[in-house]
């Protein structure tokens, strides 16, 4: 018997437990080594602080540019700028 690519079953059967055993190596190695243990939540705790600096940062810019001085200086900035032509 054949499946319908002209592969026989035994080779078929073969070739999944081969793919099976890989990637159950792979799992292996990796829990061995502890990297899943050390490294739990690494990421989403530096992506957690690079969002917290990313709001401080955007604090500071709106603060510094609400203040009165700044609103002035932006204002004669760009009245030069379309004014130059």
């Amino acid at each position: 018997m054949s499946d319908h690519r002209g592969a026989r079953p035994d080779r078929i059967a073969r070739r999944v437990r081969a793919r099976r055993r890989r990637s159950n190596e792979r799992v292996i190695r990796h829990c061995r080594d502890g990297a899943a243990d050390r490294e739990a939540g690494m990421a989403t705790a530096e992506y957690a602080i690079a969002t917290l600096a990313a709001v401080g940062f955007a604090a500071l810019l709106v603060a510094v540019l609400s203040s009165g001085e700044i609103k002035g200086l932006l204002m004669s900035l760009i009245t030069s700028a379309l004014n130059f032509g």
